[in-house]
């Protein structure tokens, strides 16, 4: 299974219209957090993952890929 975190939040910020400063502040987390989910670089926490789901209004399993809409 391959994990799709990245992919998905930057799908779910595009279809919102979302900066990563706006989302940022919008889920209470730095904006230089976001660029590095978005880069790869690091995945989030799992209070970050709920915080995202909750915003988005979309599964966990949705965020790290382990199923689609």
């Amino acid at each position: 299974m391959e994990i799709r975190i990245a992919e998905r939040i930057r799908e779910l910020m595009r279809a919102e219209g979302l900066n990563q400063s706006q989302l940022g502040e919008k889920i209470g987390v730095r904006q230089n957090t976001i660029s590095a989910w978005l880069l790869d670089k690091k995945e989030p926490c799992i209070r970050s993952l709920w915080l995202l789901a909750d915003y988005f209004d979309v599964d966990i399993d949705y965020l790290v890929g382990r199923k689609n809409f």
